[in-house]
């Protein structure tokens, strides 16, 4: 993680609030962290709230203590708050963006406009989940809510989040409900709420369940996904948004959709980064993005004139071609300035597919036999995360590890450089020999030593062709024309390399795998790929941006060695694959809370031979504090299996006060499956 430049010379002193509660009409109380500039009380100024369930004492504080102060150096109170159930506020946290944690944001913004030290006005900013909240709140139009920052998120829930894609279950939905479960699983800090601790903490461990059988209850888009999803009505949304996201993201498609939906004061920001906030931004390059953030909040909330409302309605980074790798420091390239969006200097250009394994240019293909393709589960081994975070080598690999088996179409060399910014579109003519099937798409950069590096990819359940609202079988042997729309890039191919075409029936772990093995037809006269050719204009000068820069880091001392990595293990005797995952960043102490923090995390992906029945997801969280007698850890774990009619999970809840066992429940359940 790139660590921001201190800045010591901010226009105002801050002084801190460490635990303030803020009362719900119901009685529940929140606790909130505030940072204020001087004088604040005498002359008030506009509040900028981030409201997250990821526990401002411990889990964020590093990361608060970067961002935070610096908004209020530069002359806002700066609040950030544990979501009802979380960190040490009160009540049960039991799912995402449920309305009543919506209405307590409503409530929060309420009760910062009527302290002494706020002028009435407020911003929301937020990474992930309260990138979600501050769009879903927007969309409900406090009228102390003036202008939004929302980071890694999306307008759509069911299309285009952790859980679903193109009607596909994604792994990230186990893996981030075991991280939820685990996060759920926790007690608020003793310093913080007294002899309540013990109470609050069995308030939650009763109320903790495994929301990876919820989320598995739903696999259409129907109300339980529009819920929350502001593209729902564009228009509810009436104040100024600024949506900022990377190409490592799983967020990214947001930014385009927001940018040509919202009809308010907008703002798109596309970097080459994973899932973070671009001042720490992996991989590079950051930006002095808290800059830009003071500049749109002196905008929308002080008024000032200094431009904001004139940049441009996009700017990306325009990746350069690198070998692939896993886990990129840095990735070359540079700005582009997008006036508008969509872009008249992005040309839909069309390549036609070819039986002999070629992408040709329209009128040019000879060859039109059809050709099939089923898939091994081994394809999506080497795919890497759905949501890069940057903790672990989460890229995809080289392409080649995949594309065995998979049906592939490749470009001729390319004789000039080609540009693209925006979503590829595969329009395919294809017939199944199952009623349930899916399909990947990946597009590659393949250099002249055949090295592929996957730009992006789509995957989509072929029962959800025409709708993920009332999705239908297939009929084996019908021919069918499909629409399947990649995730947006932004990429640089040099002349000499070739586009490459990457077409399968399974995508697994990133993707579960359809109920039984497929095999597909592909009829190339029916197929083309459209891709957003990005055209050569007179643009405004390159955005520039400041070095990152941000408040003083706090102290943190790491007690163990992190230990983070990706395995692919092949049992050749047994015919078992294993992909697994761990992110363990060993015992950290936060020098000035005094408080020690365990978060050990591991995952593993598995399946034996070919047989789809066999797939098992597990994760195991170990996570814990310590602090003088203070000892509390818990041991949350999920195991996700299926056979073709039904998913089972399995999850176990483990609470222990130093080296006792206090609480303790497991779960058992299954869910039929409904065409996926």
């Amino acid at each position: 993680m790139s660590s921001p430049q201190v800045a010591n010379d901010l226009p105002y002193n801050v002084r801190e609030m460490e635990h303030v509660r803020i009362p719900m009409p119901d009685g529940v109380e929140l606790a909130a962290r505030i940072w204020l500039p001087e004088g604040a009380e005498d002359a008030p100024v506009p509040a900028i709230l981030e409201y997250i369930p990821y526990r401002r004492r411990d889990m964020t504080r590093p990361r608060d203590a970067v961002m935070h102060p610096y908004f209020a150096g530069h002359g806002y109170a700066a609040v950030r708050v544990d979501m009802r159930g979380s960190g040490d506020s009160d009540g049960a946290l039991t799912d995402e963006y449920v309305q009543l944690e919506l209405d307590d944001g409503c409530e929060i913004l309420r009760w910062l406009a009527q302290q002494p030290w706020c002028n009435g006005n407020a911003g929301m900013i937020g990474i992930s989940w309260g990138g979600f909240n501050g769009l879903q709140i927007a969309a409900m139009q406090p009228p102390e809510l003036k202008a939004v920052v929302s980071v890694c998120a999306t307008d759509d829930r069911y299309a285009d989040d952790v859980h679903y894609m193109g009607g596909c279950l994604l792994g990230d939905n186990l893996s981030w409900a075991s991280t939820m479960f685990a996060f759920n699983s926790l007690p608020p800090d003793p310093e913080m709420v007294g002899e309540q601790w013990r109470a609050l903490w069995f308030e939650r461990l009763r109320a903790n369940e495994p929301w990876v059988v919820e989320w598995l209850r739903h696999p259409h888009r129907t109300d339980y996904w529009k819920h929350g999803s502001v593209c729902e009505d564009w228009n509810d949304i009436q104040c100024p948004v600024m949506a900022v996201s990377g190409w490592a993201d799983g967020y990214s498609n947001a930014v385009f959709r927001l940018m040509e939906n919202l009809k308010v004061p907008r703002q798109g920001l596309i970097g080459p980064w994973s899932h973070m906030y671009p001042h720490e931004g992996v991989p590079g390059p950051a930006i002095g993005f808290l800059q830009e953030a003071v500049r749109w909040w002196d905008h929308w909330l002080k008024g000032k004139d200094n431009g904001m409302d004139r940049e441009p309605v996009l700017r990306a980074w325009l990746q350069d071609s690198l070998p692939p790798f896993t886990r990129y420091q840095e990735r070359p390239g540079r700005w582009l300035a997008e006036p508008e969006w969509p872009s008249r200097h992005v040309v839909m250009q069309t390549l036609q597919l070819d039986s002999g394994n070629r992408l040709l240019p329209e009128g040019e293909v000879t060859n039109d036999k059809p050709r099939t393709v089923q898939s091994p589960l081994s394809v999506g081994l080497f795919a890497g995360k759905w949501c890069s975070y940057a903790a672990t080598p989460d890229l995809p690999h080289d392409q080649r590890e995949e594309d065995g088996g998979a049906l592939i179409f490749e470009s001729e060399p390319l004789e000039q450089p080609l540009e693209l910014l925006g979503s590829p579109v595969l329009e395919v003519e294809l017939s199944s020999d199952r009623p349930v099937a899916m399909l990947a798409a990946r597009l590659s950069d393949m250099a002249p030593d055949d090295k592929t590096t996957r730009v992006t990819y789509g995957v989509l359940n072929l029962c959800h062709r025409d709708s993920h609202e009332s999705p239908e079988e297939l009929v084996p042997g019908k021919r069918y024309r499909i629409r399947l729309t990649l995730n947006g890039c932004g990429q640089h191919f040099p002349a000499g390399h070739r586009l490459r075409l990457s077409l399968s029936t399974s995508y697994f772990p990133l993707a579960w795998a359809a109920p039984e093995p497929a095999r597909l037809t592909i009829f190339p006269s029916g197929s083309r790929f459209i891709i957003p050719a990005h055209q050569p204009h007179d643009q405004p000068p390159e955005p520039e941006f400041e070095k990152p820069e941000g408040a003083p880091p706090i102290s943190q001392v790491a007690l163990e060695r992190a230990h983070n990595n990706w395995w692919v293990k092949r049992d050749l005797a047994n015919d078992i694959s294993t992909l697994e995952v761990v992110n363990d960043p060993g015992w950290t102490r936060l020098t000035d809370v005094d408080l020690e923090i365990k978060r050990s995390t591991r995952e593993w992906y598995t399946y034996c031979n070919d047989e789809f029945s066999s797939l098992r997801g597990e994760t195991l969280c170990e996570w814990g504090f310590r602090r003088g007698d203070w000892h509390v850890e818990t041991v949350t774990r999920t195991v996700m299996t299926c056979d073709a009619e039904h998913f089972y999970i399995h999850a176990q809840l483990d609470a222990w006060e130093g080296e006792t066992r206090v609480f303790s429940r497991n779960w058992n359940e299954t869910i039929p499956r409904d065409m996926v």
